[in-house]
């Protein structure tokens, strides 16, 4: 079987277990609470389909890594299961905090149905998630699914911070490069670092292995929000979705902003005026170009890959699942959307 057809495998068998996991728990399928969570997984409404459901990276990262162990990553299934369901109920409310009206191309829960009931399915699917992680128990046994539920707690306490801390930078008219690192570990890194991590467990890698997956997870994830980053500001706006605009006028603290703001120029100056106009964006990233901005934070992407590159080779084996995860490195860090 080639990369993309193993890839394209795994992620079937993930819509198939993330049904199963919504539908299993005892949700009248009647009820608009369910309605809700099928909308928002990209299965029901107006725009349902694959470019709804989003790329379902964090899940694919976790079965890969399971076959990367050479064993059979069908039993990493409730594994993924879990990490994709807290990953979207993250998302459901960092949308009602940033009032983001759009996702995916869609209306977000919130925006259909208001910010109370989109908080409550956002709770679900938290619920979900861990719930999910039961099923480890039949494919693993218990004591794995009780060290794979202390990774996922711990990785849903770092998403907390590292969206407080996110939050908190908008009223803040500069932060250090250390402080934007150390939000992105928690809001971006910690799930990616998780799932790979779960993965291995669940089909029993060593201790040696799970550290390598855990960080080639991490890196992976820092290095996909540094592409975020620059996508934000010099992406194509009709391939992203994403005007290029709203980075720069939002006041969003984004590695090429931070850098830029370490050094001394027309950018900083400006900056330090106070908020950018829509009609100064073209010259603001130009400026973010001439300050070397945009070079630092491609680098630190293709830096942060090849970080994660060498996490993988610390497994010391080559299979299937390592030249997936090795296609899906070169791929989301040089993403275009």
């Amino acid at each position: 079987m080639s990369t993309n057809e193993l890839i394209k495998t795994m992620r079937n068998a993930i819509e198939v277990e993330l049904r199963q996991c919504i539908d299993s728990f005892n949700l009248d399928k009647k009820t608009e609470l369910y309605s809700m969570l099928c909308y928002h997984m990209g299965w029901q409404g107006e725009g349902a389909g694959p470019e709804a459901q989003g790329k379902r990276i964090r899940p694919t990262i976790t079965l890969l890594s399971a076959a990367a162990i050479g064993s059979d990553w069908h039993k990493a299934l409730p594994a993924a299961a879990g990490v994709e369901l807290l990953h979207n109920f993250s998302l459901i409310h960092d949308d009602i905090q940033d009032q983001s009206a759009l996702r995916r191309g869609r209306p977000t829960v919130w925006n259909k149905w208001g910010i109370a009931q989109a908080i409550n399915a956002g709770d679900a699917l938290f619920t979900l998630a861990h719930l999910a992680l039961l099923k480890i128990s039949e494919t693993a046994g218990a004591e794995i699914a009780v060290k794979a539920s202390r990774i996922l707690h711990s990785a849903a306490i770092d998403i907390t911070n590292g969206q407080y801390l996110d939050l908190s930078f908008e009223s803040k008219a500069e932060i250090s490069l250390e402080a934007y690192w150390n939000m992105i570990s928690g809001k971006t890194a910690a799930l990616l670092g998780c799932s790979a991590e779960m993965g291995g467990l669940v089909v029993g890698s060593d201790t040696l292995q799970q550290a390598a997956l855990k960080q080639m997870g991490i890196s992976l994830g820092l290095a996909f929000q540094v592409q975020d980053d620059w996508l934000g500001i010099w992406g194509d706006s009709g391939t992203t979705g994403k005007s290029t605009e709203s980075d720069i006028v939002s006041g969003k603290k984004s590695l090429p902003i931070l850098y830029a703001l370490s050094q001394e120029g027309p950018f900083r100056a400006r900056w330090e005026q106070g908020p950018i106009n829509a009609d100064e964006v073209s010259w603001i990233a130009q400026q973010l170009v001439e300050n070397g901005a945009q070079d630092y934070t491609q680098k630190m992407g293709d830096k942060l890959a090849t970080d994660a590159l060498r996490a993988i080779d610390r497994l010391g084996s080559g299979n299937e699942g390592v030249e997936g995860l090795r296609k899906l490195i070169g791929t989301l860090n040089r993403r275009q959307k």
